[in-house]
């Protein structure tokens, strides 16, 4: 996950001073605002600080990167980094992502036809996905995990026991796998879940679980 560099954040929070410019020229930093990427633009890396990012159709940034604000990527819109704190990230229909898409606190959601070519992950926040998918597996700690009809995951499944501050946290994550869904690689859950996988999908092994068989759409 790209971070902005501690003593700049807080100069910057501290003095409300811009970003410093980093190096592209066509990088996108605010502060308390929102960033707006139009419809089949081309830029470099795009960030903001309470604020939210908009990648419109067809545009193509970098990183992407939010604190206290979502991410939208548009329809056939292209990053090679998503990532976010306390904000939903959303990907829309036949999007791409090269690389890693992360949120601490947020729904996570992809569109028909994303596609992510690394890792996918998450504290907190439901991942949803619908025909999409993901190259380098899923991780969450607490998130509801829905592998929608038609998606595809290689890299397996992790959902992570809580650490000491998430130790009230005793809901059982759901993790469902639809119709003709297929996830390559290990399901390890290193703790309690609820684990429904459709007759039609295809699963590895599992870890930590036991799968209970559903038929027709949804559970």
């Amino acid at each position: 996950m790209r971070r902005l560099p501690l003593i700049l954040l807080s100069a910057t929070l501290a003095f409300g001073l811009p970003l410093l410019a980093t190096a592209h020229d066509n990088d996108i930093d605010k502060i308390n605002g929102t960033v707006q990427v139009e419809a089949g633009q081309t830029v470099g890396d795009v960030s903001t600080v309470n604020g939210s990012v908009h990648i419109a159709d067809g545009a193509t940034v970098q990183e992407a990167s939010a604190v206290n604000g979502s991410i939208e990527l548009g329809d056939k819109a292209q990053a090679k980094e998503l990532d976010t704190v306390n904000g939903a990230i959303t990907m829309g229909n036949n999007s791409r992502v090269s690389g890693e898409v992360e949120t601490v606190n947020g729904r996570i959601q992809l569109g028909q036809g994303a596609d992510i070519g690394g890792k996918l992950e998450n504290v907190n926040g439901s991942i949803v996905l619908d025909g999409a998918h993901i190259a380098g597996g899923i991780a969450t700690v607490s998130g509801d995990i829905t592998i929608g009809a038609n998606s595809r995951v290689e890299g397996g499944i992790v959902v992570e026991k809580p650490h000491s501050w998430f130790s009230s946290d005793s809901r059982k994550p759901v993790v469902i796998i639809g119709p003709h869904a297929v996830v390559q690689g290990t399901l390890d859950f290193r703790r309690e879940v609820e684990l429904k996988v459709s007759d039609t999908a295809q699963i590895g092994t599992v870890k930590g679980a036991t799968p209970v068989k559903f038929s027709g759409a949804t559970p």
